[in-house]
Order: C-alpha cells, then sequence, then structure tokens
C-alpha cells in the first residue's frame, strides 16, 4: 500500500517524511530541493510505502515536479494522499488542497507548523474547516514531530476505509453547468475522477487531452469560447479565480489572524537581509565567514587528521616490513593507498564544518533569500532566478545540482544551467583548492570565498554571452518562489544534513577515488614494460610518460613545466579529488614546483573545466544528447583555459624577475614548512584582485551596455 505527501515546496513536506519513515533525507528550505519522488517505509508498518513527491504549488503541467506528482496520483492510484498544508499561509496552501479534493483518491489533510500558528496568536477551527472540505484534518509540527502518532493512525484507519472521496461543487453556478455539460461526454469508467477531467478539458490542458487521447468537440469548444468571452477571461483563469473564490468562502470564520497588518519578525529581517543594496555585501560577508571559519577551526582538525594518518602509514608499515612482505608490496598498501586516499580524508573535517555551516544557512530559511538576492543579478543578464537553485545544490555535488534544473521550465534556461551549475565549486574541487590554499595562501583566507565570487561572476558573464548566441536567445522564465518564515534551525537536522554531504563524499573516497589511486600507484611505479620502478627513474613511468605526452597544453597555463600537473589533471577527470591524491603520490618521490601564480591558475582551470565523468553523465541525461553535451564541454573546457591563460600570463607579467614569483616543492608530507618558511603572499594578491577586476569590469561594461539596448529600444 502506497501514502503518497503533496504539498507546497516550504510547506515541511520532507520533514514529515523524515519522521514518518525515520530516514535521513535531506531537508532543504528552498524551492525545488524534492525533484524526484522519494520513497521509504512507514515506521513499525513495512506493508506501507511513504512516497514524497515534488514540492508543487498546484497540479497544471507548467513544471516537471507538477507532471511527476500528476501523474504520479492519476496512474498509480496510491491509497491515501496527505496532503501537507503550511498553516501559517493557509489560503495560499489551500489553493493545491482544491486540486487534490478532485481526484477521487482519499486525502487527509496534515496541516503543519500549528506551532508557528499559536505562537503568532491565530487560531483556525479544525472541526469547522474539517467539515468544509469534508476531509479529515490534523494539526502537526513536523519539526518538533507532534501530532505525527496522530496522523498514522487517522491516515490507518482511512485507508482501512478503502473508499473513494466523492467531489464536491467547488465553483459558481454556471461554471458548473459547462462542467456537468462537460462530464455528460465523458466515458463512465473514469469514476470520481470524470470530474477532474472535465476541468483539464474546460482548460484545455493539452497533456491530459494527450493522456485521455480527447479531441474536444466543436461544441465544447463552442460552449467554452461563449463562456469565455461572457465572463471576459481565458478559461484556465476563471478557474483559478474560482478556487480562490471557494477558499475564500470556506475560511470565513475558520481562520481567524490576530495581527493582521503588523510585520512579522521575518518580515522585519527581510527588510534588512533583502534590501536592494545590503543584500550582496551582507551575503558575500556571511560566506567570508564561513569560510573563515572553516578554514581556520579546519586547519586544527587537519593537523590532527594528517597525523593520525602518517601514524598509520607508519604502523601498517612496520607490519607489514615485519610480516616478511616485499618492497613493492608495503609500496602499494601504505604509499599507493593509505597516504593517497589519506591525502583526501585530511580535508573531511574541514568539510564536515562547511557543510554544517551552510546547511545553518539553509535550514533556517536564509538560502530561500539567496536565490530571491541572485534572481535580481541574474534576470538583468538573461538568466532566471531558478537558475541559482540548482547551484546552490551543486555546491555539495554538481550531480544533483544538474538533476535539480529540471525545475525550470523554460528549455533554454534549463540548458543553459546545465552547462554553467559545474562552475560552482563542489566539494570534489574543496580539497584541490584546500591544498593550495595551505601551501601557497597560508595567510590569505579570503582566497576561498573569492572562488566562489569569481565562479558567479563568470556564470553572469557566460550567461551574457550565452544569451547572445542563436541556440540561448530569449528572454528568461519567470521566476515565483516562496520566502519561507525564518526559523532556528534544529541540531538533528543539521548533523543529518551534514552528514549526508559528508557520507557522500567518504563513499565516494572508498570506491571510485580507491580504485583510481591504485591505478596512479601503478601507472606511477612501472613503466610500458611492466618493470617495476621500486620510486626510482620516476620519468620513465607510465603516469610520466602520459603526462609528457599532454605537458605541452599546460605550458601556457603555467603548470606545464613537468608531466606532474597535467598528469594530476587528467587523473582529476575521474574525480577532481584525485588530482590531490596524485600530487600527493608523485610529491612523496619528487619535488612538485609551483607558484603562487600558476597555483591560482590550476584552482581557476579546476573551477571552470569540465566536471568529473559522473557529472558529464548526469549532464548527458539532461540534455539526452551527444550534440548539446559535446558544446557544453567544449564551453567549459575552453573557458577554463582562457582564464587560467590569463591569469598565468597577467601574473607573470606583472611580477616577472622579482623574489615574490618564485618556485616552491609542491611535496605533500612539508606543506606546512614550506608554506611557513616562504612568504610569497603579495604576488598571488594582488593576481587574484587584477583578475576580480577583469570580472567586475566585464560586468559592469555588460551591465551598461544592456541598459543602453533597453534605452534604445524604448
Amino acid at each position: 500500500m502506497k501514502i503518497a505527501l503533496v504539498g507546497n515546496p516550504n510547506s515541511g513536506k520532507t520533514t514529515l517524511f523524515n519522521a514518518l519513515t525515520g530516514s535521513a533525507q535531506h531537508v532543504g528550505n528552498w524551492p525545488g530541493v524534492t525533484v524526484e519522488k522519494k520513497e521509504g517505509k512507514l515506521k513499525k508498518h513495512k506493508d506501507i510505502d511513504i512516497v514524497d513527491l515534488p514540492g508543487i504549488y498546484s497540479l497544471s503541467p507548467y513544471t516537471l515536479e507538477e507532471v511527476i506528482t500528476r501523474d504520479y496520483i492519476i496512474d498509480e492510484k496510491p491509497e491515501l494522499i496527505i496532503n501537507i498544508v503550511d498553516a501559517s499561509n493557509l489560503e495560499r496552501n489551500l489553493y493545491l488542497s482544491t486540486q487534490v479534493l478532485e481526484m477521487g483518491t482519499p486525502v487527509i489533510i496534515a496541516l503543519n507548523m500549528m506551532d508557528v500558528v499559536k505562537k503568532s496568536g491565530d487560531t483556525i477551527d479544525m472541526d469547522k474547516l474539517s467539515i468544509a472540505l469534508q476531509v479529515p484534518i490534523v494539526p502537526i509540527s513536523a519539526v518538533r514531530e507532534e501530532g505525527i502518532n496522530e496522523l498514522v493512525k487517522i491516515s490507518l484507519d482511512y485507508i482501512e476505509k478503502n473508499s473513494e472521496l466523492q467531489p464536491q461543487v467547488m465553483f459558481d453556478e454556471e461554471v458548473e453547468t459547462v462542467l456537468d455539460s462537460i462530464m455528460l461526454k465523458l466515458d463512465d469508467s473514469l469514476g470520481v475522477q470524470k470530474r477532474y477531467f472535465a476541468i483539464k478539458i474546460f482548460e484545455r490542458d493539452e497533456k491530459v487531452l494527450e493522456k485521455l487521447n480527447y479531441t474536444i468537440s466543436p461544441e465544447v469548444e463552442k460552449m467554452i469560447a461563449d463562456f469565455e468571452e461572457r465572463e471576459d477571461d481565458d478559461s484556465e483563469s476563471i478557474i483559478t479565480t474560482e478556487r480562490y473564490g471557494f477558499i475564500i468562502r470556506k475560511l470565513q470564520g475558520i481562520h481567524t489572524k490576530k495581527h493582521q497588518s503588523e510585520m512579522t519578525t521575518s518580515d522585519k529581517i527581510d527588510k534588512v537581509i533583502t534590501n536592494k543594496y545590503l543584500a550582496l555585501p551582507i551575503f558575500f560577508l556571511i560566506m567570508w565567514g564561513i569560510y573563515y571559519l572553516a578554514v581556520t577551526l579546519g586547519q586544527e582538525t587537519q593537523d590532527i587528521t594528517e597525523g593520525l594518518i602518517g601514524n598509520l602509514g607508519g604502523a601498517v608499515g612496520a607490519f607489514l616490513e615485519n610480516a616478511g612482505a616485499g618492497e613493492m608490496a608495503v609500496s602499494i598498501v601504505v604509499d599507493g593507498i593509505i597516504n593517497s586516499i589519506g591525502s583526501i580524508f585530511i580535508y573531511v573535517p574541514q568539510l564536515m564544518i562547511l557543510f554544517f555551516l551552510l546547511s545553518i544557512l539553509e535550514d533556517s530559511g536564509y538560502m530561500a533569500r539567496v536565490a530571491f538576492i541572485m534572481d535580481r543579478i541574474f534576470r538583468k543578464f538573461g538568466l532566471s532566478g531558478k537558475s541559482f537553485i540548482p547551484m546552490l545544490i551543486g555546491t555539495g555535488c554538481s550531480i544533483p545540482g544538474i538533476m535539480a534544473s529540471r525545475t525550470i521550465e523554460n528549455r533554454r534556461d534549463r540548458d543553459m544551467t546545465i552547462l554553467l551549475t559545474p562552475f560552482i565549486p563542489c566539494s570534489a574541487k574543496m580539497p584541490v583548492f584546500g591544498m593550495f590554499i595551505a601551501m601557497m595562501f597560508s595567510d590569505a583566507t579570503w582566497i576561498g570565498p573569492t572562488i566562489y565570487i569569481i565562479a558567479i561572476g563568470m556564470i553572469i558573464v557566460s550567461g551574457i554571452v550565452l544569451k547572445k548566441t542563436k541556440r540561448f536567445k530569449g528572454d528568461p522564465a519567470p521566476f515565483v518562489m516562496e520566502l519561507p518564515t525564518y526559523k532556528v534551525p534544529r541540531l538533528k537536522g543539521l548533523i543529518i544534513h551534514m552528514w549526508e554531504k559528508a557520507k557522500s563524499f567518504i563513499k565516494k573516497a572508498g570506491t571510485i577515488i580507491f580504485v583510481t589511486v591504485l591505478a596512479i600507484w601503478v601507472l606511477q611505479n612501472f613503466d610500458f614494460q611492466f618493470n617495476y620502478l621500486a620510486g626510482e627513474n620516476i620519468d620513465d613511468s607510465m603516469l610520466a610518460s602520459v603526462g609528457n605526452a599532454v605537458r605541452w597544453i599546460f605550458v601556457p597555463l603555467g603548470f606545464g613545466d613537468s608531466w606532474a600537473a597535467p598528469a594530476a589533471t587528467l587523473a582529476g577527470m575521474l574525480a577532481k579529488e584525485v588530482s590531490v591524491a596524485t600530487f600527493a603520490s608523485i610529491g612523496q618521490v619528487m619535488p612538485i614546483e609551483f607558484s603562487q601564480v600558476s597555483a591560482f591558475s590550476f584552482m581557476i582551470f579546476t573551477v571552470f573545466a569540465a566536471p568529473c565523468f559522473a557529472a558529464i553523465g548526469a549532464m548527458k541525461r539532461e540534455y539526452g544528447n551527444w550534440r548539446d553535451l559535446g558544446f557544453a564541454l567544449a564551453f567549459q573546457t575552453g573557458l577554463a583555459y582562457v582564464f587560467a591563460f590569463l591569469v598565468n600570463t597577467i601574473g607573470n607579467l606583472v611580477f616577472k624577475g622579482t623574489s615574490i614569483v618564485q618556485k616552491v616543492p609542491l611535496d605533500y608530507t612539508i606543506m606546512e614548512e614550506v608554506s611557513e618558511s616562504v612568504d610569497i603572499s603579495l604576488g598571488g594578491n594582488v593576481v587574484v584582485y587584477a583578475f576580480l577586476g577583469i570580472i567586475v569590469a566585464s560586468m559592469i561594461y555588460m551591465l551598461f551596455y544592456s541598459i543602453r539596448q533597453k534605452a534604445k529600444q524604448n
């Protein structure tokens, strides 16, 4: 048996899903986090599946989430729908309820966030509301897990009745007359869903007409057209007006607001947080604070983890030697596995701190404001604000971020979002940045957030460029979203969120990265005749041969002087973290030289180049063809190459011949000694500022250009 959860974004649907199933699902606080349905078993009832359907505002098929939800209810016919309604936004949430009630499936309304309603002093008469809507109403607080047991009990009792929900008359008498005429022409096999399909035919819903294989007859079309002319409105808008009229009539005397005209606490905070002039500085200040804490606190944990991994490697090596293991066996276990994977694992505590702090922003409701703030900027440059939601998700991993682009109904905007989302640094790229920042920019805590600023700037510049092309030309889709009330995040939810992202990183390190570092060890320690090099003559290894073969490509970028960096770049195509493992593995045998300029160039190339193979696979699934995928990968890698070249060229022109641009051995095992003994922070800082200046100047130019173009049109 199946129970489907249906509700608006931010209504607490996924939180209720967690409470009902006990599963550790990610609970975000912005629209679009639930892109596909999730399933789980009801606690203590393994024969009942709970299906978490995408958050939607209506069942009209404008977005993929609405199509998924509607098709599931019609085709799968769950035994029960639990409609989660945000009690603090009752009128707006009940719009979806009026549509769900028409579909014939038994419905229970879970009136969520009752703690917020009580705190505000508002009152809702549950009994009258239940009678008005003719369905059971259960008050709950999903985040506090209040009323959940009562909801489960009533749901199980309701399922046992096994009765279909008879749709009630909701609309004006004249509208009902037209709907009755349409229902007479529909097949009786549709049962209680006849009214729902009649309404969709009245609205000329193309997807429903296609599903029913139904063609509107001239007689019905004339009936609808005459009614539209009489009402001076289109049929879909007429139904929308009728729905809200029904809601307003039913809520009279049921929902009483204590402070109708007073501003809420969230409204007062938003006057500052979303202010036209203060919003962006506040956002950048918050992000800087988060990365400052993640870097400074993470450095302490990083040192401890590094020591533990070093001790583990030494202990395992000694054990194997005492057990009589050969040199090659010791090397593959200690150097190939423990030290290489350990070079990535030392960043896990730092990443967990970062994930924890970011989850505070998400669960508090601030991330929804960020999407709203960025919409103002994106829209000026031809991008939809909806594009920023997948990019926010992409900070954890590009794959779910790419998949979240399905929430964008406009195909041009969706395709552009898929292309640009990998530009946002994901958790896989963080170890690469962490390694270079620790060694080359140890005193520059702003480097981390600066990478994100550069990424966002490049997304905007790329959007401007792409919108000029025929492939992406057109106005961005309108962006409507809800700003949820601010909440104090619960520690349990923050830990779940942090662990889910960290677990994904660790799982990846234990599978894909494990196999990859073993392959790298083999390539590094054997030549093409499969002679074991034993850490000597590494320049004759297969890895060195591959690196030398492509080294010339990276010479203009500043890190093609030796084969090590090109080899690490190629290894990073499998998974970005593998670049760090490759550097660590090579660095144990030979010094790898970087300057601050070439190090920053490498970081820029890593940010914008084509993502890992898994993300490329996700892009292929979303595009559905090789042509668009090929264009996206070429654009990403081409842009990465051009801007890494600019960083290296400008940096070396500015600091040529000075002591500031000096080569530093990139030996992972002496990271601290290198970063403390060489003072080269000035050079990199100036290069970064110069690069930021180029981006800002480009953005200002394009802004004035777009304003001038609009002025000409007017």
